[in-house]
C-alpha cells in the first residue's frame, strides 16, 4: 500500500471522520451533516480503493479521472474553510488500521452503499472500529427511499415498478425531499494544513482526456423531457448519470425539481430507487443470478466472435453499431439505444446478458450496479418488470421510429453505405425464431 503523509495533528484531540464514497459533495450530504453536528472536529477522508481499482483493465478509465478531478475540487472547497481532505490509496482495512494508529478517532460517519462489495467492506470496517469502541454510523443519502421503506400491503418488497412508483409518490413529502443545511456547520471541519493528493501514477492510472457532462439541471430540458427523451439525435436527456453515480449532486435537489417540472423525469429517478431496493432485498441479482431463477436455464449461444463484433459495433445493424461506437468513444450511450443494444445481444445473438452487463460495467461512465443489472435483466426478460421474452426489438424498426432522419446513426457510423460496412451478423427473422425456441425450452424445463 502506498500511503500519504498524515496530517500534522495532536493525537489526544478526538475527531470524527467522515468517509466520502458515493457522495462527493459538501452540499446536502446526509452523513456529513450528522458528522458536522456531532460537536467533534470533522476529518474528511477518501480512499482510492485498491480492491476496486485493481480490477479495472483500462488505465485511462474515465471514472477514475472523474473521481480524481472531483476530489481535487473538494480539496479546494475545504481549503477555503481552513480544512482539507485526507486521501489514501490502498485497501480500506489497511488504510483504517493506519488511520486509527495515528488519530484518536471517536466516531466515524458515512453514507449507505448498497452494492455487495460495499456491504462486505463496511461490515469489515465496522468490526475493526468496534474492537476499539468506535461507533460507525451510516445514513441514507443517494436515494429518496431505500431498503424496505416502501413496501406492499403485505409488507414485502415491490417487484413491479408501476405499483412501487405509486406507493413511492404517496409516501413522498417535503420531509423526505428537504436538503440538509450542511453550510450552517462548516465551521466544524477539522482545521489542518494542506495534505497532499496521490498522483495518478501512485494509484496506477493515467488521466483520461475526457470532457465530463455538466452537473447543471436545465429547466427547458426537464420540461420537454417527455417529448425528447427517446430520440438519440437530440440532446433530450440530462446526462446527469455520472453525477448521481458519484454523488456530486443531491438526489433530493433533483427530486424537488422533477416534482415541479416533469412527472416523466421523476419516474426516471424513482426507477433508481426501485432498482436499489431490488438489489438490497434480492441480493442474488448482484451476484450474477437472474431475478427470475427459471431464466438461468436458458441455453445461450455465446459465440465469442459475435460478442466481439457486438462490442466493436460491427453487427451490420446501424442503430446497434451506432450505440456501441458512442459507448466506446465517450463512455455514454443514450438510454433508448441501451435497450436496443441489450436486446440485440441477448435475443438476436442469444448471448448471456451477464456478458453484456459486464461490458457496460467496464465502459459506462455512469455505471451503477443496481441500474445496470436491472436494465440488462429487463432486456433479457429475466428481471423485474421484464420485457416479455417474446417481445424482441427489431433494430431497423427502432431506428426508423427514433432516428427517422438517421442523424444519430450517420454521426456514429460514418462508414454506413460504404464497402467497409458489414452485412448483418444474423437475420432478424431467424434470430427471433431461435430466441423464442431457446426461451420456451428453458421456461418449460421444470414444468
Amino acid at each position: 500500500m502506498s500511503s500519504l503523509p498524515l496530517f500534522n495533528f495532536v493525537k489526544k484531540e478526538k475527531v470524527a471522520v467522515f468517509w466520502f464514497r458515493r457522495d462527493l459533495r459538501l452540499h446536502d450530504n446526509a452523513g456529513l451533516y450528522h458528522a458536522l453536528k456531532s460537536g467533534l472536529p470533522v476529518l474528511p477522508l477518501f480512499i482510492f480503493d485498491k480492491n476496486i481499482l485493481d480490477q479495472l483493465d483500462n488505465k485511462e478509465d474515465r471514472r477514475v479521472t472523474f473521481i480524481y478531478q472531483t476530489i481535487s475540487r473538494l480539496k479546494k472547497e475545504l481549503k477555503k474553510l481552513g480544512s482539507d481532505i485526507k486521501v489514501h490509496y490502498g485497501s480500506p482495512a489497511e488504510v483504517w488500521k493506519e488511520l486509527l494508529d495515528a488519530y484518536d478517532v471517536a466516531k466515524v460517519f458515512a453514507n449507505h452503499d448498497y452494492e455487495p462489495y460495499a456491504h462486505e467492506r463496511d461490515g469489515e470496517i465496522k468490526s475493526l472500529l468496534l474492537k476499539q469502541n468506535i461507533a460507525f454510523r451510516t445514513y441514507k443519502d443517494q436515494v429518496i427511499f431505500e431498503k424496505q421503506e416502501v413496501l406492499t400491503g403485505q409488507n414485502t418488497a415491490y417487484t413491479v415498478f408501476t405499483p412501487y412508483s405509486r406507493a413511492w409518490k404517496e409516501k413522498c413529502n417535503a420531509f423526505f425531499l428537504s436538503s440538509y443545511p450542511n453550510e450552517k456547520y462548516f465551521s466544524g471541519f477539522f482545521k489542518t494544513k494542506t495534505a497532499s493528493l496521490p498522483t495518478y501514477e501512485t494509484i496506477g492510472f493515467i488521466e483520461a482526456k475526457t470532457k465530463f457532462p455538466s452537473d447543471q439541471v436545465k429547466s427547458e430540458l426537464i420540461e420537454n423531457y417527455d417529448e425528447t427523451r427517446n430520440y438519440p439525435a437530440i440532446h433530450g436527456t440530462t446526462h446527469l448519470g455520472v453525477h448521481l453515480r458519484f454523488g456530486t449532486i443531491s438526489i433530493r435537489d433533483l427530486a424537488r425539481t422533477a416534482l415541479e417540472k416533469s412527472d416523466t423525469w421523476l419516474n426516471e429517478l424513482i426507477w433508481r430507487d426501485f432498482y436499489h431496493q431490488i438489489l438490497w432485498n434480492f441480493p442474488h441479482v448482484g451476484k450474477g443470478k437472474a431475478f427470475r431463477p427459471e431464466y438461468d436455464n436458458i441455453r445461450w449461444h455465446n459465440n465469442e466472435k459475435e460478442f466481439e463484433l457486438w462490442c466493436q459495433g460491427k453487427t451490420g445493424y446501424p442503430l446497434v453499431d451506432a450505440g456501441m461506437h458512442e459507448l466506446n468513444a465517450t463512455g455514454f450511450m443514450h438510454n433508448r439505444v441501451r435497450m436496443v443494444t441489450a436486446s440485440f445481444l441477448t435475443k438476436h445473438l442469444l448471448i448471456d446478458w451477464r456478458w453484456g452487463e459486464a461490458y457496460f460495467a467496464e465502459k459506462l461512465l455512469d455505471y451503477d450496479l443496481a441500474a445496470n443489472n436491472g436494465g440488462w435483466q429487463w432486456a433479457a426478460g429475466s428481471g423485474t418488470d421484464a420485457a416479455p421474452y417474446f417481445r424482441i426489438f427489431n433494430p431497423a424498426a427502432q431506428a426508423e421510429k427514433f432516428d427517422p432522419k438517421g442523424i444519430y446513426i450517420k454521426k456514429w457510423v460514418p462508414e454506413l453505405n460504404s464497402l467497409n460496412y458489414p452485412a448483418p451478423i444474423v437475420d432478424h427473422k431467424f434470430a427471433r425464431e431461435r430466441c423464442l425456441k431457446a426461451y420456451k425450452e428453458a421456461l418449460n424445463k421444470d414444468r
